[in-house]
């Protein structure tokens, strides 16, 4: 029996597999001949050149066509199990099998004050702001960027936001770069709050995300991404985003196959600039496009299946989960959270991102995020199950008591009622007190909640050296 794992935490609940082995065997075949027969669109001369070097033909200056037996040693030499560690060097994330962590995602454009209520455009201090808060919350995991800040230089904001989150929380970093020297740039930043470059591949306190165009081609900048990280031996989340029914087919199987052909090449490449570099695959699936509206929605009913293609390739994978298509932190936006991240965890997603966001990826909020924490514990508390012991089962208690109680007043109820799920959020007072306490609903207690983290939480400070280092790779970057 395979056991669901949250954080470091084993739980007798078995997982829920959205495809059968045969059904991942027939998309990895599918995607093995996409790959030999159909070809990818590589636009890097050094990715063509590994490949044809290896073994692959290259049709058409840049059509790459890839035999199965690379693939196979691909798989064969990549790691199952990447290990994040914090700024301290604690190894906190252990991807591996089914083992969950949770976390917010990246760049979205807009923000909801959660002062004001007012959508707006995001800025620099949100970033740090939303990291301090990540820090805070006991069932985030990892730190992404949240927004794009729209007060500091546009070819310099990647910059700003790993400087944010460096000097804001000591978990785990998934950091979004646009191009190569904004990667080169954020990886420098890390070795230097980590102790050089040694250490950090030994503890890496950063993956990177890379969005890859789509399945069947395979954009310039994130081909060097993959490159530049293989070499160094950093974790690369090398993702393929195609949407169904506009760069794949609209049917789940079909974009799901050209996407991990794409994957498969990632990986393919990688190995072959670095045999064993850490590589992070897909547990997202294409998205549909929702022909009534033209939005790619974020928390379509069909979703799981990239995750058992991960699993089916025991290698650590990349979910979504936590966020919602509503507009602002409503009944809609509590309950795709939750269900999404319930089904998340049920699948075994490693990495899953994206709690907090609203508006199908466009607009952050902070009391989203919360409410997501709160979720997250919910379902912690769900997959443990119960222990079956005799402490538990008290016969001799029910024997000593009966049908007379009341229990309440018993050791036995002492000793044990902290087993039991407690909400911090989720209201549960009798009527009257919910009126006394303010009569708020969820996403006005969430947005008070989040206030109370951000003027109650101290993150562990990074030195003041350290951040004029981080600083001097802003300005050395802006000076280029």
């Amino acid at each position: 029996m395979t056991h669901l794992t949250v954080n470091q935490t084993q739980f007798p609940t078995v997982h829920f597999q959205r495809l059968s082995k045969d059904q991942c065997r027939r998309i990895h075949w599918a995607s093995l001949e996409i790959l030999e027969r159909v070809g990818i669109r590589l636009y890097l001369q050094e990715a063509i050149d590994l490949l044809k070097k290896a073994g692959a033909d290259i049709e058409d200056g840049n059509l790459a066509l890839v035999p199965p037996g690379m693939v196979e040693r691909a798989l064969s030499t990549a790691p199952s199990r990447v290990v994040l560690c914090d700024r301290n060097g604690r190894p906190t994330m252990p991807l591996e099998g089914h083992r969950c962590f949770y976390g917010p995602g990246s760049d979205c454009m807009h923000i909801v004050d959660h002062r004001t209520g007012e959508r707006r455009d995001a800025v620099i201090a949100d970033v740090e702001k939303g990291t301090v808060l990540c820090d805070a919350l006991p069932n985030v995991d990892f730190v992404m960027s949240m927004v794009v800040p729209s007060d500091v230089d546009d070819v310099l904001a990647d910059r700003y936001q790993m400087k944010a989150m460096l000097s804001h929380t000591t978990k785990p970093i998934i950091v979004v770069t646009y191009d190569l020297d904004g990667l080169v740039d954020a990886i420098d930043m890390a070795e230097r709050v980590v102790g050089g470059a040694a250490v950090l591949r030994k503890q890496p306190l950063t993956a990177c995300y890379i969005n890859v165009a789509t399945g069947l081609r395979h954009n310039k900048e994130a081909l060097q991404k993959l490159l530049f990280l293989a070499e160094k031996r950093l974790p690369a989340l090398y993702i393929p985003v195609s949407t169904c029914g506009v760069s794949a087919p609209v049917t789940a199987a079909g974009a799901i196959a050209i996407d991990y052909a794409g994957a498969l090449l990632g990986l393919v490449l990688s190995q072959l600039k670095q045999e064993g570099a850490p590589f992070i695959a897909p547990g997202m699936q294409p998205s549909p496009l929702d022909l009534r509206t033209l939005v790619s929605p974020y928390c379509p009913a069909e979703r799981g299946f990239a995750q058992a293609m991960s699993h089916f390739y025991d290698l650590p994978q990349f979910a979504l989960g936590g966020a919602t298509d509503a507009k602002v932190v409503d009944q809609q936006a509590a309950a795709e959270a939750a269900l999404t991240l319930l089904t998340e965890t049920l699948g075994g997603g490693n990495i899953i991102h994206d709690l907090g966001y609203l508006e199908s990826g466009l607009t952050f909020s902070f009391p989203q995020l919360v409410i997501c924490d709160e979720i997250v514990s919910w379902i912690k508390a769900y997959v443990n199950g119960i222990e079956i012991s005799d402490e538990t089962l008290a016969l001799e208690l029910i024997a000593e008591y009966r049908d007379q109680g009341p229990y309440l007043e018993s050791e036995h109820t002492l000793s044990n009622y902290r087993r039991r799920w407690y909400p911090d959020l989720f209201e549960r007072a009798d009527y009257e007190t919910w009126l006394e306490r303010g009569g708020q609903d969820l996403g006005q207690r969430a947005t008070g909640r989040v206030q109370e983290l951000l003027d109650e939480h101290e993150p562990d400070p990074l030195p003041q050296d350290l951040r004029q280092q981080l600083q001097d790779v802003i300005s050395r970057a802006g000076d280029r």
